[in-house]
């Protein structure tokens, strides 16, 4: 319908007066932070240049043409003319993919334009190739010299136990003599101070400068979430040129180490992957980013920071911005500085191969290196990445090349990734590891000629792994891999979503509109054939109730697979077995979505929690119990991040799926649960387990468990189910009702149920906030569950809302 949009030119124009005197600067230029994509930039009708590359910075200078009043033009081409006449002019062999999949309903060639990649369409989002101004224009005005480009980046050395600044600056020197002054470096926290002579040379020149922090104080080092604060120390640079006038420079000064640990493991072939912060390994959990948006214009500070916060309030310490979107605004790597996320940041290539020719390169070249020094002071960021699977492609052969034009396409990889991007980046910064995809062998794909045989291969760097067509809830299906940087599940948002965009005859699982935002090959039958493994498919009459209650079975599967998956991830990081292991990364795909439709994701498009995000919350818990049954022997891991170990008691309560009652309960005291790692604290065979609760079958009984410990120290509670719900036997139908009350900001809910209730889940429609947990399992009677409001709502407002669903609702 809004197709034509994308295959037109636009032209951007305006009437403006310059608002100071330009005759009094040497030089005045126009600077477009981003422009999306292709364009021909005027002013007063002088073409100042043409931009090409949505992801760089271009400046124009137009002290010549500037008038008191002047007209400025920014002419636009389609993005995907653009896109299909680049591609019509590589002769000699072709760049694949040319489409994406028909199910996507996208634009051909987005390899072929430097521009959000997902812009043309992808497997969770539409196709909406915009063209604008997507970011700040201004007019600069100066003398003698400008700051164009300041960074600062913290190294320790080991040897002298000193922490270091190395701050980086960078100018448009105008003068046409080298330029002398000072430079004073001032933290006041770290009582450092320190100046330093320097000369700027004519041209682009630049000044590195290193700071010794004053050994005598001890700095407080930048830390993940759940791992430590997150220290900033303010830090004021001041340029005092001879020239005349001075620059002052407000920034923060964190101080971490980051260091990618590949070295052999005893007893396993390959090499471990894993990150150490500040000389500690860490192990990281997280999910992936996408844009949040299809318009980057809507993405605002308050959109990033919910999401952001609501990864952080999951117990995530870690995400990976994919290489398929945007490289993100300043304020989302503020707030990861914040809140100690951590973030693995690709460049902006992914699921395809793209040109080398030199436009393209030099392009990509003035892409890479103000990226880096764009982001590079951010501690949040802790490892380069060259692109989204790329390796992966050329590897298994997605694009049905034909072995022998195989070397071409490796020869252009190379110098795209590493004769290029790799050689910036290294150049740029050295504070920071570099990969050139994921997944990757890391080291061994480097060794291989940077295309591995297997970039899959568990025994060395990261892994990507989806399969639909497993039973989710069986662990061994999953690799046991050094670190799983992508895996998910689909689930459809909630109904108050959907609702926004659709209609009534829309609100079916096999509608038009059902098919249409489904954008990954049969992923509506893939989820049914994970919900038919374990549950029974709704049977209501009422076509609405049966979409909603399909809705909620989709988001229970989804949690339950990522669930499993990620516990399984978490409890292999302390063992080899049959040569794998060591998992040291869990990323599942993906945090958001940028709009209402069906997805991997955690959180909905505006914000909203799916019940996986509650899951994780769990999952993701800093200590954790988790259950696994292997050739009939239930085991359970302590699994932990904090820094010490603990001796704890493991409490089992197993009941009958009819009783409030447990029929058995064990309590097993002086558990060792070791520091940052995955212990077996349990082992039992069912049959023993179930002898010892008498009345207890796989079928209708539940195991649950968790980790108590002093000073009110406790793990979240987990649960193992012994078979498939859908043959659970006892379960009762259900009375589920709730009061709310409100304490200051915060509002409660007083939960009450008639019968044990698997996946409870509450759903206050559109209002928007979070509860403190949901999708639970409820063996009480009573329950309080509490609601913290993103915007202001009543007790009125919540009740009126409310929808409260348990498994044994849905017929």
């Amino acid at each position: 319908m809004y197709r034509w949009i994308s295959l037109d030119n636009w032209t951007y124009s305006r009437t403006f007066k310059t608002p100071f005197d330009f005759r009094k600067w040497q030089k005045v230029n126009l600077v477009f932070e981003g422009v999306d994509t292709v364009a021909q930039i005027l002013i007063n009708n002088v073409t100042l240049g043409r931009t090409d590359n949505m992801f760089n910075r271009y400046s124009f200078d137009i002290t010549s043409v500037i008038k008191e009043v002047n007209f400025i033009e920014v002419r636009f081409l389609s993005a995907i003319s653009y896109a299909a006449e680049q591609n019509r002019c590589h002769k000699g062999y072709s760049i694949p993919p040319a489409c994406p999949p028909p199910v996507q309903k996208g634009e051909c060639h987005a390899n072929f334009i430097r521009k959000e990649q997902c812009s043309f369409s992808w497997d969770w989002g539409p196709s909406f190739p915009t063209q604008g101004i997507w970011k700040d224009v201004r007019i600069e005005a100066y003398n003698n010299y400008h700051l164009i480009y300041f960074s600062l980046i913290s190294f320790f050395v080991k040897s002298t136990q000193k922490w270091h600044l190395e701050i980086e600056a960078i100018f448009d020197v105008v003068s046409s003599k080298p330029i002398v002054g000072l430079v004073i470096v001032n933290i006041p926290k770290l009582q450092t101070q320190q100046t330093f002579n320097v000369t700027l040379q004519p041209g682009e020149g630049s000044i590195v400068l290193l700071v010794n922090i004053n050994k005598s104080f001890a700095v407080e080092a930048w830390w993940p979430n759940g791992h430590g604060k997150q220290t900033g120390y303010n830090m004021t640079t001041t340029f005092i040129m001879e020239a005349g006038y001075q620059i002052e420079k407000f920034s923060k000064a964190y101080f971490r180490t980051v260091e990618l640990v590949q070295e052999p493991i005893h007893g396993s072939p390959g090499l471990s992957f894993y990150f150490r912060i500040n000389d500690r390994p860490i192990f990281i959990k997280g999910s992936n980013w996408i844009p949040a948006d299809s318009f980057q214009d809507r993405v605002t500070y308050d959109t990033l920071r919910l999401l952001l916060k609501s990864a952080a309030d999951a117990n995530m310490n870690a995400l990976r911005v994919w290489g398929g979107g945007v490289y993100e605004q300043d304020e989302f790597y503020d707030i990861c500085d914040e809140i100690g996320i951590m973030i693995w940041q690709d460049f902006m290539f992914a699921c395809a191969l793209y040109p080398t020719d030199q436009n393209y390169l030099e392009s990509v070249g003035a892409e890479v290196t103000h990226q880096v020094r764009r982001l590079k002071s951010h501690p949040s960021i802790i490892l380069w990445s060259g692109n989204n699977e790329n390796e992966a492609a050329i590897a298994s052969n997605w694009f049905s090349i034909p072995y022998a034009d195989r070397g071409v396409y490796i020869k252009d990889y190379v110098m795209l990734y590493v004769k290029n991007i790799r050689e910036i980046v290294l150049a740029e910064d050295k504070s920071r590891p570099f990969v050139a995809s994921s997944p990757t062998n890391g080291l061994e794909s480097v060794k291989e000629g940077w295309v591995s045989q297997n970039p899959y291969d568990t025994h060395y760097g990261d892994t990507h792994f989806y399969d639909y067509s497993i039973d989710c809830w069986n662990w061994a299906a999953y690799p046991k891999t050094r670190f799983a940087s992508e895996y998910g599940f689909q689930s459809w948002p909630s109904f108050s979503t959907i609702k926004k965009v659709s209609s009534t005859e829309d609100w079916s699982y096999t509608s038009n509109f059902s098919l249409h935002r489904q954008h990954h090959e049969n992923g509506n039958d893939q989820m049914l054939q994970q919900i038919e493994y374990h549950f029974k498919l709704p049977q209501s009459t009422d076509p609405i109730r049966k979409f909603k209650d399909m809705i909620y079975l989709t988001q229970v599967m989804q949690a339950q697979c990522v669930k499993t998956e990620t516990e399984f991830y978490r409890f292999s990081q302390s063992e080899i077995i049959k040569g794998e292991g060591h998992t040291m990364g869990a990323l599942y795909w993906q945090l958001n979505d940028i709009w209402q439709a069906p997805s991997w994701a955690s959180l909905e498009y505006g914000g909203k929690w799916k019940l996986l995000h509650y899951f994780a919350q769990n999952f993701f818990a800093p200590l954790l119990p988790v259950a696994y049954e292997d050739k009939g022997v239930l085991y359970i891991y302590g699994v932990s991040d904090l820094h010490v170990d603990h001796k704890l008691t493991l409490r089992v309560v197993v009941y009958t799926w009819s009783s409030f009652e447990p029929v058995c309960i064990l309590s097993k005291g002086g558990v060792t649960v070791k520091a940052q790692s995955a212990v077996p604290i349990y082992k039992e065979s069912i049959n023993d387990f179930l002898e010892r609760c008498q009345n207890c079958t796989r079928k209708s009984c539940v195991v649950t468990f968790g980790l108590m410990g002093e000073d009110g120290l406790q793990s979240p509670t987990n649960h193992h189910f012994l078979s498939s719900l859908k043959d659970a036997v006892g379960l009762k139908k259900t009375q589920l009702s709730a009061s709310v009350s409100q304490q200051d900001d915060i509002y409660i809910f007083d939960l009450h149920t008639t019968a044990i209730a698997p996946f409870v889940s509450l759903d206050v429609g559109s209002i928007k906030g979070r509860f403190s947990e949901n999708g639970f399992l409820m063996t009480e009677k009573k329950k309080v569950v509490m609601f913290y409001p993103w915007e202001p709502t009543s007790i009125e407002e919540l009740e009126e809302s409310l929808t409260l669903t348990s498994l044994v609702d849905i017929v």
